[in-house]
């Protein structure tokens, strides 16, 4: 066998020489120490595992028992559910209409009760133009059953120069009707249907001199003409209201309130919480011409003093001195210029020819004064009372003749004249 070299020829030492063929004594001596580094391998592989199980319990505790999934608890509150919506259930077809109030209750009991009295008038009338060609004209108000005889208390403006009236009760029925009397200084009217309607009763009246500031009141009426028997309600607002109409009618004694009129309400009843007619709705004040809050109604006590009257004669007399307004109230200043030793009273001008103050002997003026840039008369008498009661204003005068005085009654004037005190008892007459 050759030797084999590593290098170029050199020989390599004995210690390095090594044939490439086996040698059995090399391998057997190689195959004990492989075996033991297997050995070794496995037991580190062996201490590894039993060290990676010592040191994982939860491991093991799942391994071995099974248990419930853990629960997680979250590190920010959870969001709330949206609340499921409630869906309404529908009342049953049979279901009981919801309950009143008291108070409620007696309303619509009111209503009940004095709605079919309440009536709405219808009124045509020829007006004329400038060349005297006739325009047909239509009003409509309101009014209410005065007596079972079939009279109905409205307002004069409603059947002022009407022509045709006709009046709508509350079943439709619609019958003709005719004026047997009425009262333009106090707005008030009576008109009369041959037969009432089956079922309608007269209006029960109230007192309208007990009244108060701040009691319910509720209206009745068909505003605007188109709306029958509308109720409306508001408190007593004020009493004693003095409204100028126009030149020739002056409200006095009148109920404001607050509840709704409008156009097509006047002559309607205004009632108290009982139902009781107290007053007769009238006007409005309104710079629009709509409901402002500002109603007006004739006390019904005016009413029962003047509607008799108006059904058995047609007119009513107003009470009447024959005193012309043409003289002056007196104030402090004008009793100074004119060095009267009084500061008021009314100062006389003229008096109308056979007029009750001529025969009572009453004097007017027999001079003229210049105050200022003014006229004034002077020498006649001066009015300082009437049965006691001291006059500062005409309106004091025709407010006390027109409410608590009758024609055919005494009343004594007291007059300053000629620088002393003078009591005259004049029959007061009928205003013409």
């Amino acid at each position: 066998m050759k030797d084999v070299y590593f290098g170029r020829g050199d020989k390599t030492p004995a210690a390095l020489h090594q044939p490439c063929s086996h040698h059995p004594m090399n391998q057997r001596s190689l195959f004990p120490f492989l075996l033991l580094i297997v050995f070794l391998a496995c037991l580190a592989g062996f201490s590894s595992a039993l060290l990676l199980v010592s040191r994982s319990p939860a491991l093991v505790s799942v391994l071995s028992e099974p248990t419930a999934t853990p629960t997680v608890t979250p590190t920010t509150p959870p969001t709330a559910a949206p609340s499921p919506t409630a869906i309404p259930t529908p009342p049953p077809s049979d279901s009981t209409p919801p309950a009143v109030v008291d108070s409620e209750q007696r309303l619509i009991e009111l209503y009940h009760n004095v709605s079919p009295a309440v009536v709405n008038i219808t009124t045509r009338l020829l007006r004329y133009d400038f060349f005297y060609r006739p325009i047909p004209e239509s009003g409509v108000g309101s009014g209410f059953v005065w007596d079972e005889q079939g009279h109905i208390l409205t307002n004069y403006h409603v059947v002022e120069d009407a022509e045709n009236i006709e009046v709508s009760f509350d079943n439709d029925m619609v019958l003709p009707a005719e004026v047997v009397g009425a009262d333009p200084p106090n707005d008030l009217a009576v008109i009369k249907v041959e037969a009432l309607p089956t079922g309608v009763k007269p209006l029960p009246l109230g007192d309208s001199a007990a009244l108060q500031v701040g009691q319910t009141v509720v209206a009745i009426g068909n505003p605007f003409g188109q709306f029958q028997r509308t109720l409306t309600t508001g408190v007593i607002s004020a009493l004693g209201r003095t409204i100028q109409l126009d030149e020739e009618r002056t409200l006095r004694g009148v109920i404001q309130t607050d509840a709704d009129i409008n156009r097509g309400n006047s002559g309607g009843p205004l009632l108290d919480s009982s139902g009781r007619v107290i007053g007769i709705t009238s006007a409005i004040f309104s710079p629009t011409g709509s409901n402002a809050g500002v109603g007006l109604a004739i006390p019904i006590d005016k009413a029962k003093r003047l509607v008799p009257v108006l059904i058995a004669e047609g007119r009513y007399d107003h009470p009447w001195l024959g005193i012309e307004r043409l003289g002056y109230a007196l104030n402090a200043y004008l009793a100074e210029t004119l060095g009267l030793p009084v500061d008021h009273g009314l100062l006389i001008a003229r008096l109308y020819r056979d007029s009750p103050a001529v025969g009572a002997g009453i004097r007017a003026y027999t001079h003229e004064v210049i105050v200022g840039h003014q006229r004034v008369y002077a020498g006649g008498d001066i009015l300082t009372a009437i049965d006691g009661r001291p006059l500062k204003s005409w309106e004091d005068l025709e407010a006390y003749l027109e409410e608590e005085v009758e024609v055919g009654q005494t009343v004594t004037l007291e007059i300053w004249r000629e620088g002393q005190v003078v009591e005259i008892e004049v029959e007061v007459g009928a205003q013409p």
